[in-house]
């Protein structure tokens, strides 16, 4: 008998009482410890800052649809065109001053995913992009700069998964942001990018393409 109940007896409290007084702590005891709730977290390879009404689409590259020889790479053993799929959103956040685009593989047999493309300094006008806008010779809106991806240079790289490895997602996404641009050097890496991108983030929108060999 626990030693708060003993001390209860030989005060005078009926058995009955001291029963009770030990159901209590014995349920006391058993009850789960309460966990403060875990807050909203930014990933921005896969991110979760969706707004109602800022939708991404392509013409190119439908949602879950399988992309093409036009826009695999031409590298790493596969022989595709590497154009850089048609991008256009609408409903961006009001109090936006410029924009991101960026194009990661969560598959990616590396540890950390694969980044095919990040394009930064889109002004706040912006509301498309071609096809062809990150491929070599492309055209992009002035001050765009673009990161050095995991092909280990700028621009759009785009699918070359390993054959046999089954479907891979590319998760396109467009970052609405709160500063007018992102002052980073120019070797910026993924990861440099990905998290000023993380601290500047007004809202998302995404879609999935997905690729196989």
């Amino acid at each position: 008998m626990p030693h708060h109940v003993r001390r209860a007896l030989s005060a005078g409290m009926t058995v009955a009482a001291a029963s009770t007084l030990l159901a209590a702590a014995a349920a006391a005891q058993a009850a789960p410890a309460r966990t403060a709730p875990a807050a909203a977290h930014y990933d921005v390879r896969s991110p979760a800052m969706p707004r109602a009404g800022f939708v991404l689409t392509s013409a190119d590259a439908p949602a879950n649809g399988r992309l093409t020889e036009r826009e695999v790479a031409n590298t790493f053993g596969c022989s595709g065109q590497n154009v850089s799929p048609a991008l256009s959103w609408t409903g961006a956040p009001a109090g936006t001053k410029s924009f991101a685009v960026t194009v990661y593989d969560p598959d990616a047999p590396t540890g950390s995913g694969f980044w095919h493309w990040l394009v930064y300094n889109l002004p706040a006008t912006t509301t498309s992009l071609p096809a062809g806008a990150g491929s070599q010779g492309g055209t992009l809106p002035a001050g765009a700069v673009q990161a050095t991806t995991d092909y280990g240079a700028p621009g759009y790289g785009g699918p070359c998964p390993p054959k046999g490895d089954g479907p891979h997602r590319y998760i396109f996404t467009v970052h609405a942001l709160k500063v007018d641009r992102l002052d980073l050097p120019a070797t910026g890496t993924a990861a440099v990018v990905g998290f000023n991108l993380h601290a500047n983030a007004l809202a998302t929108a995404s879609f999935t393409a997905r690729y196989a060999r």
